[in-house]
């Protein structure tokens, strides 16, 4: 009898999935993009099996700004590795600009437009980004005032 018919027996076959690894040279820029940033896969459902995590890194070249853009339903968390990203979004009609560096972390609630810029002339910004998804949700808008339906409910919930 295998090791996985053991643990299917016993109940801790759950226990004994393998540890999948991405190296850094195996990122996947097969995931959803936005304009003006690259996003690039290192955990998701197709890339290694996750079920309820998608963990990745996302590129801003010099002087790039991003297109508006929300993550669906998914809560995401950014961890700023290099570089001064400013992550702006709509507060009370008016735009907030959270300028960040190395080692902030950055909360993104679900369904909230916003967006990335990068301010410097010369340095890429890197940042870690982990969703409550298994795969990458990202929905493209016109701007951070565009109609999200999904997050006027959510809002009306609370």
């Amino acid at each position: 009898m295998s090791e996985d018919e053991r643990g299917a027996q016993d109940g801790t076959a759950a226990w004994h999935r393998r540890l999948h690894h991405t190296g850094h040279g195996s990122l996947s820029e097969e995931t959803a993009q936005t304009p003006g940033m690259r996003r690039y896969e290192a955990i998701s459902g197709k890339l290694g099996g996750s079920r309820k995590i998608w963990m990745g890194e996302s590129h801003v070249a010099p002087g790039m700004v991003s297109a508006d853009h929300h993550h669906g339903e998914a809560e995401t968390g950014i961890y700023v590795v290099s570089g001064h990203p400013v992550f702006v979004f709509l507060e009370d009609d008016a735009e907030r600009r959270v300028q960040t560096g190395p080692g902030d972390y950055v909360y993104v609630p679900p369904y909230v437009p916003h967006r990335e810029e990068n301010p410097s002339v010369d340095e890429e910004a890197v940042v870690v980004l982990a969703r409550s998804t298994q795969e990458g949700i990202v929905v493209n808008l016109v701007s951070l005032r565009a109609a999200v339906p999904e997050l006027d409910r959510l809002i009306g919930e609370r």
